[in-house]
C-alpha cells in the first residue's frame, strides 16, 4: 500500500512506469511488468499505416544519455492491437497505448480501435522531435493541441494522456490539454539534437537530427513538471533522466504523481523499475511518511 498510487483511474502498485519506445513487442511489455516489476507500461508509438523508420544509424551514445532517431517504427496500429496489445495485457498491470499521427482523424481511429481492444489508457505523442508534422510540430501549437484534445476525449472513456516536450508552449499547451478533456500530462520527451563524426566530417544520424534522452535531461524535465505543477489541476507524469530512486523522488516531490523510465531500461535492464520502487520505499520509511502520496509536490511550495 505505500507505493501504490492512483493515477486517474488507474491504480498501480508503485509509481514507476515503462516509457513508450524502449521495450516494443508485447512479450516485453509483459515481462517490464512480471519481471521488472513496473507499474504500468507503455507500448510503442503506434501510427495508421506500418512505419519502417529512418535507415541505420539510428542511435548513438553520448556523455549523459543516448541521441536517436528512429523514425516512428511500428508495424501499424492494427496489427500492433491485434497481437502485441492481448500479451502485453497478461502482464495484469496497467497498459497505455501510445499514438501517434498528423491528423485528428487517425488519431480519434487508433485511440477508439485501443480503447475498444481493452487498453487502459492512451497516450497521444504530442512530442516526438524528428518526425515532421508529428509530435512536436503539433504539441508546441496550444491551439492545436487544444483542438486535437477535445475531439479525442469526446470518443473515449478510458484515461487520456498527453505527452508533451520541449518547447516555449510548453505550460500553454499543457493547459490547452486539461481544458480540453486531458486526464494527465507527460513530460517530457527527448530534446531535439543533432551527434557530428569529426572523421566523416557529417552528422551520424542518417536523419541527422535526433533527440537527447537520458541522464543530460533530467533537470530540464524537472524543471519543467515543477513549473507546471501549480498551474494546473491534472496528474502529471515525469519523464527523463530517471535512472534511480533518487531521480525518481526528485520528479514526485517536484509534483509527479508517477514516472516513466525509459533510457535506464535499455543501459541496465528491466530490473530497474524494481530497484527504483525499493529505494522509494526505503525513503518514505526513513522519513516518516505512510505512502507515496504524501511526497507529491512537497518541493513545490
Amino acid at each position: 500500500m505505500m507505493l501504490e498510487i492512483k493515477l486517474c483511474k488507474l491504480k498501480l502498485r508503485n509509481p514507476t512506469i515503462l516509457a513508450s519506445g524502449i521495450l516494443c513487442n508485447g512479450s516485453l511489455l509483459k515481462r517490464a511488468a512480471l519481471e521488472g516489476g513496473a507499474g504500468a507500461v507503455v507500448t510503442k508509438s503506434l501510427t495508421k499505416e506500418i512505419r519502417e523508420g529512418y535507415s541505420t544509424p539510428v542511435i548513438i551514445g553520448v556523455e549523459g544519455g543516448l541521441v536517436n532517431a528512429v523514425g516512428l517504427t511500428n508495424p501499424g496500429y492494427e496489427n500492433y492491437i491485434a497481437q502485441d496489445l492481448p500479451i502485453a495485457k497478461e502482464g495484469k498491470v496497467p497498459v497505455v497505448v501510445s499514438v501517434a499521427g498528423g491528423k485528428i482523424e487517425e488519431f480519434k481511429e487508433i485511440c477508439a480501435r485501443a480503447e475498444e481492444a481493452g487498453a487502459d489508457a492512451v497516450e497521444l505523442n504530442l512530442s516526438c522531435p524528428h518526425v515532421k508534422k508529428h509530435g512536436l510540430d503539433i504539441g508546441a501549437d496550444p491551439i492545436a493541441v487544444r483542438k486535437l484534445v477535445k475531439e479525442v476525449d469526446g470518443i473515449l472513456k478510458i484515461p487520456l494522456f498527453v505527452k508533451l516536450g520541449l518547447s516555449d508552449n510548453l505550460n500553454k499547451s499543457a493547459i490547452a490539454a486539461q481544458d480540453a478533456g486531458a486526464d494527465a500530462i507527460v513530460l517530457i520527451n527527448a530534446i531535439r539534437c543533432t551527434v557530428i563524426d569529426i572523421v566523416a566530417r557529417k552528422p551520424v544520424l542518417s536523419n541527422v537530427y535526433g533527440g537527447l534522452t537520458g541522464t543530460a535531461i533530467h533537470p530540464i524535465a524537472l524543471r519543467c513538471v515543477h513549473e507546471l505543477y501549480p498551474k494546473i489541476s491534472i496528474p502529471l507524469i515525469g519523464c527523463g533522466g530517471v535512472k534511480d530512486s533518487k531521480t525518481a523522488l526528485d520528479f514526485l516531490l517536484a509534483g509527479a504523481s508517477a514516472v516513466q523510465i525509459g533510457s535506464a531500461v535499455a543501459l541496465r535492464g528491466i530490473g530497474i523499475f524494481r530497484e527504483i520502487s525499493r529505494g522509494i520505499g526505503h525513503y518514505l520509511k526513513a522519513h516518516g511518511f505512510k505512502n507515496v502520496r504524501e511526497i507529491i509536490g512537497v518541493a513545490n511550495g
